[in-house]
């Protein structure tokens, strides 16, 4: 478990409410970013994998900035040193890899325990407008937590996606990438194995970030959802191999001040919806079991970083949830209803405590059958969604908010924005543009 707290250095970070992030989808998408054959989730048309029909899908509204960031990224402090880098290509010329602003089109991939995603997006004025996405259920962390290792079929999986990843960068010529590997790669064994097959295979060099700079990348993608009227936030990605949260103090913080100034503690704690699933059963959970892993998760938080002062912030009131992560985005489509999970809908919706706790209720009452029939979980997750209920049921007990807003964005969005901060694409051209606001 690693966590860190203090100031945190005003540079790179973009203000909240000033981030609404959307996109174009284009081209042979996969998962839920795009071919809804890949992320196991049910879908009407012919057959049951919906691989036969189109489906209309709204389309995401560009990114905006409030304001132009600085060029250095925002930085937690941590108990040791970050060796996680950005590897920068030099600028493509017109034509394909050109943006609409005349610079490069930049990439971000993302290779967790659970899910390989890639976005594609060119700068506009004041943000950027996402041309291109994937998203595939690989399972990479399979097995990780017994063995130790990194096993060769969750290797097979994820070399697969990232030559479909590596097509789609080089179809669109795109020359400024930062590609990202999160837990899985951090724990196992054989990871330099795995780096090296993936370089040989697919010509990307992956990159193994720390826990602090997963923790920093939500935050920058998230930054937008941020309510500037909340005394403060807990933002929390619930991966699946590792769990980061956030303590964002909003309380002193002016509309001029960097989000970045106003983090006071972190942590992140390696317990993800994978890793709990394989300790404690995924398919049948009973209410003992699930109580069992609740427990886990609130022992864990007891280390929070001034877990004492966060517990009066939490009682004085004003405080929200902001949850990026498959588990909130899942109960958000229950909670709604859908036909067929639809990101335009779920991305910066708000859910109150009781509509929290009666999806959660209704997700535990499911059996395994159902959740694999429902359209917003299918067989990719129904065996992971009540592990990612209880550790949503953890955070929710120690620190009982009224409001959670749903964040169908996170690692790539962040990536995407440090890199277009660090080229000082927004400080090439100074017109304002009307701030834009996330759907809610």
């Amino acid at each position: 478990m690693n966590s860190g707290k203090g100031p945190r250095p005003a540079d790179g970070t973009l203000s909240a409410g000033g981030l609404p992030i959307g996109a174009e989808r284009s081209a042979q998408p996969a998962g839920r970013d795009s071919d809804p054959a890949n992320d196991g989730r049910p879908r009407a048309g012919k057959g049951s994998e919906g691989t036969t029909r189109k489906h209309r899908r709204g389309k995401r509204r560009p990114v905006y900035a409030s304001g132009f960031p600085k060029t250095e990224p925002a930085s937690f402090p941590d108990k040791r040193p970050d060796s996680a880098g950005v590897a920068v290509a030099p600028a493509s010329a017109s034509r394909a890899g050109e943006s609409e602003m005349g610079g490069l089109l930049y990439g971000a991939l993302d290779l967790g325990t659970n899910n390989c995603r890639l976005l594609v997006a060119m700068p506009r004025e004041r943000g950027f407008r996402v041309v291109d996405a994937y998203s595939r259920i690989v399972r990479l962390g399979e097995g990780l937590s017994r063995t130790g290792v990194l096993a060769e079929a969750a290797m097979d999986r994820a070399v697969e996606a990232l030559r479909s990843c590596r097509d789609k960068l080089d179809a669109r010529q795109v020359k400024r990438t930062r590609m990202i590997a999160t837990e899985a790669c951090r724990l196992a064994s054989n990871r330099d194995e795995f780096i090296g097959r993936v370089a040989r295979e697919t010509g990307i060099v992956l990159e193994i970030v720390s826990q602090k700079t997963e923790a920093q990348l939500a935050v920058t993608g998230c930054a937008s959802l941020v309510d500037p009227m909340a005394s403060g936030v807990i933002l929390f990605d619930i991966g699946g191999g590792s769990s980061e949260l956030v303590w964002i103090d909003l309380a002193q913080r002016t509309r001029a001040r960097p989000l970045a100034e106003s983090i006071r503690s972190w942590q992140s704690m390696p317990i993800g919806v994978v890793t709990l699933a394989e300790r404690f059963g995924g398919e049948e959970v009973a209410p003992e079991t699930y109580e069992a892993m609740v427990s886990e998760v609130e022992a864990a938080l007891a280390s929070f970083p001034d877990v004492a002062e966060l517990d009066r912030a939490f009682a004085a009131g004003g405080i929200h949830m902001l949850g990026t992560s498959g588990t909130v985005t899942t109960l958000a489509g229950v909670h709604l209803e859908l036909p067929r999970y639809n990101r335009r809908r779920v991305d910066g919706l708000w859910m109150s405590a009781s509509e929290v706790q009666v999806t959660v209720t209704r997700v535990r009452a499911m059996g395994y059958a159902e959740r694999v029939a429902h359209p917003c979980i299918g067989r990719e997750r129904a065996d992971l969604v009540i592990a990612g209920c209880a550790i949503l049921e953890a955070f929710r007990r120690r620190w009982p908010s009224e409001r959670l807003r749903v964040a169908d964005r996170g690692l790539r969005e962040g990536m995407l924005v440090e890199m277009m901060a660090a080229d000082g694409v927004w400080m090439r051209r100074a017109p304002a543009a009307p701030e834009g606001r996330a759907h809610a």
